[in-house]
């Protein structure tokens, strides 16, 4: 049972619009709704299941997540948010959802995060009410609620590379030092370690420069910094993750 949740609130300036019943969850943060439409919980990521995907396993509490979700949802009539980008390349929706419940409708991704079962997912294109969702992540994980009790969801080390290299392919929070912030070009590089063809480094490329400087945050700053890096890790010349705006970044302790 989901615990500590609250009515929405703070998540302002989106466009609203009718959503209609919860006939189905498919996984943590996904429903279906009695119109055929599918709504992504845009924002947030929770445990994945593998819905028959071949070479494809549940992740931990992936059931919990679903079990959770349509606790809260399901044979429930919502509302949808919407404050970006509308639809994916699936054709569903890309939306905040809100559980009718009296006068008070629920956030159900900010239940979810509070949880602590699901964790912020965010796009370029879709950047509202990220900053509520940060801080329920937060003392969530502070708590160890949900994910953040399970190994499989650990803040990763950046200084070690070579775990990173095993964590190819997934999405993952990696915390370490900035040693280098440098511009090289079009793009900003992040490096954590000496060895930039060994060590993590987080690559910001000419897209996400113009959000950053639109935002008034210059990555360049960030040398010395405690930073916590969140997207995919992939592989060249070292562990690597692809910043394509500014929410992928959080800063944990200024140089």
């Amino acid at each position: 049972m989901l615990a500590g949740a609250h009515p929405a609130a703070g998540c302002d300036g989106l466009r609203m619009a009718p959503g209609g019943l919860v006939s189905e969850v498919v996984d943590g943060d996904t429903v279906l709704l009695d119109s055929g439409l599918a709504v992504r919980l845009i924002g947030t990521q929770a445990p994945k299941l593998a819905l028959s995907r071949e070479d494809f396993a549940d992740w931990p509490l992936a059931h919990e997540a679903r079990a959770a979700l349509a606790e809260l949802a399901l044979g429930r009539n919502v509302q949808l948010g919407y404050g970006g980008e509308e639809k994916d390349r699936y054709g569903r929706a890309l939306a905040h959802l809100f559980v009718e419940d009296g006068d008070t409708p629920i956030w159900a991704q900010s239940r979810m995060i509070e949880a602590g079962l699901a964790r912020v997912y965010s796009f370029p294109d879709n950047r509202r009410c990220l900053d509520q969702l940060f801080a329920g992540e937060a003392q969530a994980r502070a708590e160890k609620l949900g994910i953040w009790a399970d190994p499989y969801y650990s803040v990763r080390a950046a200084d070690r590379p070579d775990d990173l290299l095993g964590r190819v392919g997934d999405y993952e929070l990696v915390e370490g030092r900035v040693v280098l912030a440098d511009r090289s070009g079009s793009r900003v590089y992040l490096n954590f370690g000496r060895y930039w063809k060994e060590d993590f480094t987080a690559v910001i490329e000419a897209p996400a420069l113009r959000l950053f400087e639109r935002d008034g945050f210059d990555p360049l700053v960030l040398e010395g910094a405690l930073v916590r890096i969140r997207g995919w890790v992939d592989e060249r010349d070292g562990p690597r993750i692809e910043v394509t705006h500014p929410e992928q970044i959080e800063v944990v302790a200024r140089p």
